[in-house]
């Protein structure tokens, strides 16, 4: 225990040793120089008697002797000393001090040998080892006053950022794996980012070059495949995935009990077809009315902050009336988006009276009639022609071509006919490609939630270039049916931006897996507190005239900083996982680099196939496919208007030109 007592006679104890050894010095120069002293007239019998019987002592027996017994009590002095500390003194100017000091104090011995005048030489020994002592002297004194702060060596605080990770694989038959190296109290150390649970959704994030796709996205679809997952494979910049995804099924496909098949969904060049209407698989009106949602906030992402406004609702319930009604006409034989489209462009005097033959279809169109009906144009153009320019975008005839087709179902899970889906977007044409895609993995999401199924993957590069409608309740089921989903996005705000900020925030909080690669902003600083805290230990520095006082304390504080966070290296990722009841991780968090083999990755991407075309589509084709859907609708239309007039019970639907108000 410090006390004031302690403290005075700690400081009597070292003052006595520095007089001790000035004192020890002294009595050397009057004994080594006695015939200067006596020149000068500093001598007494006295002293010289006591001095005689001194110079006996082994400690005066010679010069070296003498000045090892000061500089022995010289350094019990400067042991016993606290300098005040000064950021400005550093260990090379003290040690150059001691050194010099070292150099003069001993060197100066052999002046001693020097023929001359015997005053001259004790004058100038005397005074080169007293500089040689002061020098020694304050040598010491400076190194008591070096400050030593450990932010001067870890200026970006990065030992106290390290923690513990995973070091152990932790894999199942479900999990994804990558293995990794981080850096842990000035050592690096390997360590493993383990996935154990991709049910819980794993959500990448990182800027352009941050290596999502490479070190994460590409890892996860070659594992998977291995694993013998079912997959849907968004691909933004088509082949760069799919190619991929095509190759690692040739080299894994016997770990399936049933090898699956792979489709392309592109419509810059078709291969597969595919329509995400099949009446099929819709089982109520409630599914084409998500399925009209759906499309339509695709084509018009400012809507999706606008739902439940009159002229949002009223274009998505009457593009619903159009697809339903397809659906139940002749068993949905043209139910599909293009003989949708096609059909919203007819006439509304031929158009509200067809619609309104199939009893479920009435309800919603009533609106439309009596706004019709009462000359309300203005608002039922409102109403209508928001969806009919909306989806006229999608009028094209590669687009038609590739909707229409029946090669495959989208139920990728089916134990009896596993798929491997893959669809091209381009980033030339990615909102209006974008939509369609995000109607194609609504109608997946529906179609695979069935208990018994194979495990199956859903990952979705770019996230915010497409909508899914009821993304977070899909996550929050899909566990339970065996579906892993990954999610890619470049920030979070561009989530916020195309969905809304709370549902930008409900995907954000409802993933269980999170992998960030360099992001910035308000992104950095939510995945930070994410990241929770450590303990980190501090110090701090108060100079005044006085004293230096230093302080070291332990506190919590940021494990992974924003600044951290926004100066990640391409490849380096920080992030957390999720667990299992019967497989827990106690380290979850982790800051580490993904380890990529990118030798071998070249020389495997060298050898990469082509995925092969299906089948080769002229114009002709798709101009006749587009040509047929268009008389498919004015079949529709004519052979139901006929029908209403030739049925007493259907012949009010008429709306005839006298009931029209003028």
């Amino acid at each position: 225990m410090s006390t004031g007592e302690n403290e005075h006679g700690l400081r009597a104890v070292i003052d006595l040793t520095r007089l001790l050894s000035i004192a020890v010095l002294l009595l050397h120069f009057y004994i080594i120089c006695h015939p200067a002293f006596s020149d000068w007239g500093l001598t007494a019998t006295v002293i010289d008697h006591i001095m005689h019987n001194l110079s006996n002592l082994p400690v005066f027996k010679n010069a070296v002797s003498a000045k090892l017994s000061t500089l022995l009590l010289a350094v019990i002095f400067l042991a016993g000393i606290r300098g005040k500390k000064d950021e400005r003194i550093n260990y090379k100017t003290a040690l150059a001090y001691l050194t010099s000091g070292l150099l003069l104090y001993f060197i100066s011995n052999l002046l001693l040998f020097i023929p001359g005048d015997v005053n001259q030489v004790s004058m100038a020994y005397m005074g080169v080892t007293a500089i040689g002592y002061l020098f020694i002297i304050a040598g010491g004194t400076m190194l008591s006053g070096v400050l030593k702060l450990k932010l001067q060596k870890d200026i970006f605080n990065k030992e106290n950022q390290s923690f513990p990770q995973e070091e152990q694989l932790l894999e199942n038959e479900y999990s994804v794996n990558f293995p990794a190296r981080y850096y842990l109290k000035g050592k690096v150390r390997k360590s493993f980012i383990n996935i154990i649970n991709p049910f819980h959704a794993v959500l990448v994030a990182g800027t352009p070059g941050a290596g999502k796709t490479y070190f994460v996205v590409r890892n996860a679809i070659i594992q998977q495949i291995r694993k013998g997952y079912c997959m849907f494979l968004y691909d933004f910049k088509y082949d760069d995935l799919s190619k991929i995804a095509y190759n690692a099924l040739l080299k894994y496909q016997k770990q399936y009990k049933v090898s699956p098949a792979f489709y392309v969904i592109n419509f810059d060049k078709p291969m597969h077809r595919c329509n995400p209407l099949e009446p099929q698989f819709m089982e109520d009106i409630t599914d084409a009315a998500e399925s009209a949602r759906t499309i339509l906030l695709g084509l018009n992402r400012d809507w999706i902050r606008k739902q439940g406004e009159f002229f949002v609702e009223s274009p998505i319930n009457f593009l619903t009336a159009v697809i339903w009604f397809l659906k139940k006409y002749q068993d949905g034989k043209f139910c599909t988006l293009p003989h949708a489209i096609e059909l919203m462009q007819a006439e509304y005097k031929d158009l509200f009276p067809v619609l309104g033959t199939e009893p479920e279809v009435e309800v919603f169109i009533n609106p439309f009639v009596s706004a019709y009906i009462n000359r309300a144009m203005e608002q039922l153009e409102g109403q209508i022609a928001s969806a009919k320019i909306a989806l006229a975008r999608l009028s094209a005839p590669s687009l038609y071509y590739v909707l229409t087709g029946n090669d495959f179902t989208l139920d990728i899970n089916n134990p009896e006919a596993p798929k491997i889906i893959c669809a091209a977007n381009n980033p030339e044409k990615s909102q209006t490609y974008g939509a369609v895609i995000s109607l194609y993995v609504f109608r997946l999401l529906r179609a695979i939630l069935h208990k018994g199924r194979n495990k199956s993957s859903i990952i979705i590069d770019e996230l915010p270039s497409i909508f899914l409608n009821g993304i977070e309740q899909f996550i929050a089921v899909a566990r339970s049916y065996l579906v892993s989903t990954i999610l890619c996005v470049q920030d979070f705000s561009q989530l916020t931006k195309d969905y809304g900020r709370e549902m930008a925030d409900v995907i954000i909080n409802i993933c269980g897996n999170i992998i960030s690669g360099q992001v910035t902003g308000a992104t950095a600083r939510q995945l930070s507190e994410r990241f929770g805290k450590i303990m980190q230990e501090r110090e701090s520095v108060s100079i005044n005239r006085q004293d230096t006082s230093i302080s070291k304390s332990m506190q919590l504080d940021s494990a992974i900083p924003s600044s951290t966070i926004a100066t990640l290296s391409s490849g380096e990722f920080v992030g957390v996982v999720a667990d299992n009841p019967e497989q827990k991780i106690t380290l979850k968090a982790f800051h580490s680099e993904i380890i990529n083999d990118h030798e071998a990755i070249r020389k495997e991407e060298a050898g990469y196939k082509d995925i092969p075309l299906v089948r080769e589509v002229d114009n002709g084709t798709i101009q006749q496919n587009y040509q047929q859907i268009k008389a498919d609708v004015q079949f529709i239309i004519e052979s139901e208007i006929e029908r209403i007039k030739n049925d007493p019970e259907l012949a009010h639907l008429i709306i005839l030109e006298k009931q029209v108000k003028k």
